[in-house]
């Protein structure tokens, strides 16, 4: 919001009524301006503000350029994958599958991880490989696996970019948003990003429960917040607001394999990061599967089975793994708890029913 300053001199508290009057056309000012910009997206009850980065502010037009761009597939080399292929609405944004499809069917080798509630995080990707929900939406763009025929990503790139300046309904639009024809592939992330950072996940009985409304979850769904946080201390990596701290932790998945992918390891070249991958948002866990990075659990009873006996043994399994032990009851009532974290928020999010020409 922009605030204007109009500068004017009350001496004591005891200033004449004309004072007062001109402090009152002050606030009437700063109303009327407020009121006249673009209001940013309210969020569900349990989440803080959207973060808009300083150099890529919030538009209504922006998130409406981004919400195209993001279901377009003429963002690929042959017109056959968008960001939301493998990032469906249909499936909580994610695509649920082990491993997505890219470009002439080639599959890839980690599952898509949900959009949801993305914007508040920093790293990206699995790997955290990124450091911006920017730098995120470009990398499917130049990756020859996912959208783009090219091998070198800058020439990916290029050609992305010509073929959506070969649309007059899209120039159109990048001007108003960005004021220039000449946008580049920074303008097309910029613009996803800011429609993700809009997909978001809250009000979930969870929620409401914490806000007041004791008759939010079940008496199965309490008992499983007391397996949470307490018994199995699952918050120590999945704590907060958006139930990640977002740190790299290696649970052992992968490493029973003979070439295992080595995940943050790959990024830092840090010993300890070996078969490490970020704790995902529990946000709509229910909805998303299956988990781990390489999908292979399809159902959350096999997920709490995992870390139940401990992980998978190996050198670099992280302190914080150990096994749980629990009961079959304490096994029912914490998927029961995780249930409570699916909310609302992103369910209203479709795919265009026309595309700029």
């Amino acid at each position: 919001m922009r605030i204007i300053f109009m500068k004017t001199q009350i001496t004591h508290a005891g200033a004449s009524p004309f004072c007062g009057l001109l402090l009152g056309a002050m606030i009437v000012v700063f109303v009327m301006v407020g009121a006249s910009e673009a209001e940013e997206p309210k969020v569900p009850l349990g989440l803080p503000a959207i973060f808009w980065p300083d150099d890529n502010p919030y538009s209504d037009e922006k998130v409406e350029l981004g919400w195209l761009l993001y279901f377009d597939k003429r963002l690929s080399s042959d017109g056959t994958v968008a960001c939301a292929s493998c990032h469906s609405s249909e499936f909580a944004f994610t695509d649920g599958r082990a491993f997505s499809s890219g470009i002439g069917g080639q599959v890839g080798g980690r599952s898509a991880p949900t959009i949801i509630n993305s914007g508040y995080r920093t790293n990206q990707f699995w790997d955290g490989r990124v450091p911006s929900l920017k730098e995120q939406a470009k990398g499917p763009i130049a990756n020859n696996i996912e959208m783009t025929h090219e091998s070198d990503p800058k020439k990916a790139f290029e050609t992305s970019i010509d073929r959506l300046k070969a649309v007059s309904g899209y120039v159109d639009r990048f001007e108003k948003v960005f004021e220039t024809k000449e946008f580049t592939i920074d303008h097309v992330a910029m613009a996803i990003a800011t429609f993700e950072r809009t997909v978001l996940s809250g009000n979930a009985p969870y929620d409401r429960y914490k806000a007041g409304d004791k008759s939010a979850m079940s008496e199965s769904q309490l008992r499983g917040k007391d397996v949470f946080f307490k018994t199995a201390k699952c918050d120590s990596c999945h704590l907060g607001f958006n139930f990640t701290d977002s740190s790299y932790a290696n649970i052992g998945i992968g490493m029973d394999k003979p070439n295992p992918d080595l995940g943050r390891f790959n990024v830092s070249q840090d010993e300890e990061d070996k078969g490490a991958f970020k704790a995902p948002t529990l946000r709509e866990i229910a909805n998303t599967g299956p988990y781990m990075h390489d999908g292979r659990f399809k159902t959350l009873e096999e997920v709490i089975e995992h870390y139940d006996v401990g992980g998978i043994k190996n050198p670099y399994l992280d302190r914080r793994i150990k096994a749980l032990k629990l009961t079959e009851q304490e096994k029912k009532d914490l998927v029961a708890f995780l249930k409570a974290l699916s909310g609302e928020g992103w369910q209203h999010i479709g795919p265009p029913k026309e595309f700029p020409e």
